[in-house]
């Protein structure tokens, strides 16, 4: 898929109306979640893989590995509000790959999704409310072939 098709995609994700400050809820801009994904994609990492988003809030780089063929995706998030906003935009993209998991990521994890994952996608919040939240993700930190760890 051309990165101005992924693109144009993601241009219909729907974001946060009243993002939490607190959680630092800062959607992935359409462009840059295309140019972070397709990136992954031409390494190999997306197509027929299955795929975790830490973080997922809204689901843009989720959605953006199921365009791309992941052959599983499961989205992360603490926040419920996030992860319904997440699931309506998967069902308006008519997208069923894509499941989600109310977690808080940076807490231990849990053993049914050690060794599940291929690839890793994230987004992490960048500490300013929380001193060291952009480096405290501890689910599936060392039970993945590849993380793929941006700050935009």
């Amino acid at each position: 898929m051309k990165l101005k098709h992924l693109k144009s995609i993601l241009d219909d994700v729907d974001t946060f109306d009243s993002p939490d400050v607190q959680l630092e809820q800062y959607p992935t801009p359409p462009d840059i979640a295309a140019h972070m994904l397709h990136h992954i994609y031409s390494q190999g990492e997306i197509e027929n893989r299955v795929v975790a988003d830490l973080g997922c809030g809204c689901g843009v780089l989720s959605i953006a590995a199921a365009v791309l063929d992941a052959s599983y995706v499961v989205g992360f998030d603490i926040d419920l509000n996030a992860l319904k906003i997440c699931a309506r935009n998967c069902e308006e993209m008519e997208l069923t790959s894509i499941d989600m998991v109310q977690v808080d990521v940076t807490a231990p994890v849990d053993s049914r999704w050690s060794k599940v994952f291929d690839t890793v996608v994230m987004n992490p919040p960048f500490g300013t409310r929380t001193k060291g939240l952009d480096s405290r993700h501890t689910l599936f930190k060392s039970s993945t072939a590849a993380v793929f760890w941006f700050c935009v």
